[in-house]
């Protein structure tokens, strides 16, 4: 427990003091203090202006990172007869219906990404309670409801993101791992926060992106500067 204390508080003491820093100043901070034996994730967290408890001010979205997650997703598919076979075909991990329902209601669930044909639908629909609070639904408006699994699946195993705001306003997700170079933790980050902005609700009202922090699955956190990390602002700035 000592080393891990040493190591923790070492990791607090490199960032003591130091906010709003420029992207690439905040992920070379952030990679040097992810010192766990593992390679750990390299996770950012947004703050917004909004309140997700009204319709209009709801976000959610997909964004595909140009370097990958670096993880591996397991996919789970809803679908039948020629579909299934089309979803084994693009490399599905789970391909099912109610034998799916079923083992998924039994508390297995062994799958980080869920995606259905539109006729699957009225089995999946009972799983709400279950899929809902992980984040796991299939939903039409990130393109898990589809009848074309295999571009779905290539899509959440090729570095595809899901993001949806939570009831305090913020937005959090992986953008790849410390072993990334700084250039792919950078081009995943401008492309995570731009997808955000992109994602801006009619219902927010003044300041949209209030905060931005990078941190790693074992280190703290560091905020970033919002303007430098918005890929249309960073380029605004540089062409001036």
């Amino acid at each position: 427990m000592a080393k891990i204390a040493k190591r923790i508080k070492a990791a607090r003491a490199a960032v003591e003091g130091k906010a709003n820093l420029p992207l690439a100043e905040a992920v070379k901070l952030v990679k040097s203090n992810a010192s766990a034996k593992f390679d750990e994730t390299i996770e950012i967290a947004m703050n917004l202006g909004v309140d997700p408890r009204h319709a209009d001010q709801m976000v959610r979205g997909t964004v595909t990172l140009p370097a990958g997650t670096g993880k591996t997703v397991r996919v789970a598919v809803f679908a039948r007869g020629p579909k299934a076979d089309e979803a084994l075909a693009a490399g599905a991990d789970i391909v099912g219906a109610e034998d799916l329902m079923e083992t998924i209601q039994s508390g297995k669930i062994e799958f980080d990404r869920c995606i259905a044909t539109p006729d699957m639908m009225p089995i999946v629909g009972r799983l709400g309670k279950i899929l809902g609070p992980r984040n796991l639904m299939p939903n039409p408006k990130v393109g898990t409801v589809t009848p074309d699994v295999a571009e779905a699946i290539r899509a959440a195993k090729g570095g595809q993101v899901q993001f949806k705001v939570e009831k305090a306003g913020v937005i959090h997700a992986g953008i790849g791992k410390a072993s990334f170079d700084d250039a792919s933790l950078i081009a995943n980050a401008r492309a995570f926060v731009d997808a955000v902005g992109k994602a801006k609700p009619s219902g927010a009202k003044g300041s949209y992106m209030r905060k931005i922090s990078l941190s790693s699955t074992m280190g703290p956190g560091v905020t970033v500067d919002v303007a430098d990390a918005n890929a249309q602002e960073a380029a605004k700035t540089a062409a001036e």
